[in-house]
């Protein structure tokens, strides 16, 4: 089972649904529970851009998200090979 690290909301809505897994920057897991909505507010938030009505995009990555992304991407790997042993 392939796995992607992306911060591209679409991309990881056609791996979740092609059976892949994703994982975002910061440690979350795209599923098929939460992409949907993940790509909802992802394109509210282009719109909201685009009529000036926000700005910017996501903080940046700070120490915190770094260890929450090394230990989501530590458990997801040790599960993806427990599947295939």
């Amino acid at each position: 089972q392939d796995l992607v690290i992306t911060a591209d909301i679409p991309l990881a809505a056609r791996i979740v649904e092609k059976g892949g897994v994703a994982l975002d920057p910061r440690g979350e897991l795209y599923t098929e529970d939460n992409v949907g909505e993940r790509l909802s507010v992802r394109d509210l938030m282009h719109e909201l851009r685009a009529e000036g009505f926000a700005g910017g995009g996501p903080a940046q990555l700070g120490l915190v998200d770094r260890q929450r992304f090394a230990s989501s991407f530590d458990r997801t790997v040790t599960r993806l090979l427990r599947k295939t042993t």
